[in-house]
Parts: C-alpha cells; structure tokens; sequence
C-alpha cells in the first residue's frame, strides 16, 4: 500500500468512525479489514494530523476568556489553550506551541506564502507540526538571526527548514544581521535585488506567524538571551518605554512604534505588516502579559493563541 494510498483509506476509516458513528467491527465488516487494521489506520490518521478533535463546552472557562479578550481588543480570533497552573511556564509553552502547530494545518495550504518571525516559541512549535503536503507553498524568514557572536544562522534555518519540510515548501532564509550597527548599512543593502526578492516575498505573504518578544520571560525570548543586544540597547529600550517586539521590531506600551532609534537598525519588519497582514501570534509565559496588552492596543495581532494562564493574568490585569 503506497503512502498517498493508506492516507486515502485512512481518510475514509476515520469519516465512517466519526461522521457516520459506525463502529470499528461494522467498518471492518464493511472495508473487509480485521478490527485490528480499523484501529491501526484511525491511530494512523490521527497521527497523521488527518483528525482533528474538539471539546466544546459552554460552561468552559477558556471560552469565556476568548469572549472577554476578543470584546475588549480589535482582533478577529482569540484560541486559549487549557493548561493548569501549576504546570509550570515550560508545560505552558509545549502545550500552547502543539496546538498552534495543529491550528496552523487549519490556515496555511498550497499556492500559499507563510512568513516566520525565528525565537524561542516558534522553535517550540517546530517540535509539534504535523505533516501536511502542500504544492507551490513557500516559507521565508522575516528577520536576521546575525550577531556579533554568531551568524546564528544554524538556529533561525532549523526552524524554517521545519516548516518548509513539513509543508513540503519552498524555503527562503533571511541572512543577515538582527541588528545592524548602523542605519545606513542596512539601507545600503536593502537596495540589493537580492535583498528585495526577499523583502518582497515577506509583502506578499499570505499568513504570517509569531510570537511576542519579552526581556524578562521565564522562558528567555532569544533575542534577549542570545547576544544579540547590549548593554547600551537595554538601556535605550528601558528609557524609551519599550515592553516588547515582534521580528525584533520593538513597541511601547500604547502599541506604538515609531521614533524607536534601534528600529532604524533592525533586520526584521516594519509593524505596519502585521498591521495589515493576517497574522497569528502564539503567546505563553507571564512575562510577555505587559507586551501582550501593548501589542493588542497597536492592533498587532489578528489571531491569538495563548495559554489559559496567561490569558487570565491579561484579563486580571490589563481589563476592567
């Protein structure tokens, strides 16, 4: 039985299961399987990320989380991830990373561009994505991962390389610094036709996914943990009221963005895109709550996933 064809089978198993309510030993007698092969090929589809599950319940109290986030900011769709406390932030993040992995089947396809901002929770969803072929599909990088220690190339391209394999997907990597020493430098190279292939894929993207960026997380953000800032940056952003960034592009506290001096340096892009594209960001840890807020308010986010604590902290402490 080849690959496209146990996925048919599977497909056709897992509908007569759940649509049709048959059970295993009527699908058998019916395909002419024994039980054994039924359950095989619905652990297959299910693996597979051929079925997706859902537990709806009125009373849940995720749900009315969703409903008071989505009543208080501009977004379109908030998913809060059920996670107890107690887990702890690591628990959060792996939990929250796998089923924005399962989502993400559910928005990008073939003939589609999906952006990637690199860092700490993307990684994370890497780890949990289920293989989806897809055809004429295409993943760039929207930020460097350079520093003046690494070209960090290795980390940001395993990433990508991820999606790409598991969507069965153009790659296209972003090498260049996260952060220029000067401004002109990055405008000099942004002439590049090379550079503006790039740049161009990233404007024409069909759905971008990210994260929020946060100095303090419990999870270190990559950028802050990594060599990418010094002291002086650090400095500069505290001053500045910075709380956060996507694709290293930082906010203030209202949201907003411009005259930022560091973002005159960065490689990642301007926040007018995720203003305008489809985006979802994927947020887990308490300290990225303040930048949360912050990117909610500059209207940053079109989708959100985010874990059940986290999304109580913001409603505790940024809604009335």
């Amino acid at each position: 039985m080849t690959d496209q064809n146990k996925i048919n089978i599977a497909v056709k198993v897992a509908r007569m299961y759940y649509y049709q309510n048959m059970t295993t030993e009527a699908i058998a007698k019916e395909m002419n399987f024994s039980r054994s092969t039924v359950s095989r090929l619905l652990s297959f589809a299910k693996s597979e990320g051929l079925i997706n599950i859902q537990v709806l319940d009125p009373s849940d109290e995720p749900r009315h989380m969703e409903k008071t986030i989505l009543d208080e900011f501009n977004l379109q769709k908030v998913h809060v991830v059920p996670v107890p406390e107690i887990a702890g932030e690591a628990e959060w993040l792996d939990r929250t990373a796998q089923y924005a992995a399962k989502h993400l089947n559910t928005l990008f396809d073939s003939k589609m561009i999906l952006g990637i901002a690199w860092g700490t929770t993307l990684s994370a969803i890497s780890t949990h994505l289920l293989m989806k072929p897809t055809h004429d599909s295409q993943i760039v990088q929207l930020n460097g991962a350079g520093n003046t220690q690494t070209m960090g190339i290795e980390y940001a391209s395993e990433i990508i390389m991820k999606f790409a394999k598991n969507f069965s997907a153009r790659a296209h990597l972003f090498p260049v610094p996260t952060f220029f020493d000067y401004a002109e430098t990055k405008k000099a190279l942004w002439k590049e036709r090379s550079i503006q292939r790039l740049l161009d894929l990233q404007e024409n993207a069909d759905l971008l996914i990210y994260s929020i960026g946060s100095v303090n997380a419990g999870i270190p953000s990559q950028v802050y943990s990594g060599g990418y800032l010094d002291e002086k940056d650090f400095v500069e952003l505290e001053k500045l009221n910075v709380v956060g960034d996507i694709a290293t592009h930082f906010f203030r506290e209202d949201g907003s963005f411009t005259d930022i001096p560091i973002n005159e340096r960065v490689s990642g892009p301007d926040l007018e895109l995720f203003r305008q594209k489809y985006g979802v960001c994927v947020v887990s840890g308490l300290a990225k709550v303040r930048g949360l807020c912050a990117a909610l308010k500059g209207g940053l986010i079109k989708e959100l996933v985010v874990d059940e604590p986290t999304a109580r902290a913001l409603i505790d402490n940024f809604i009335e």
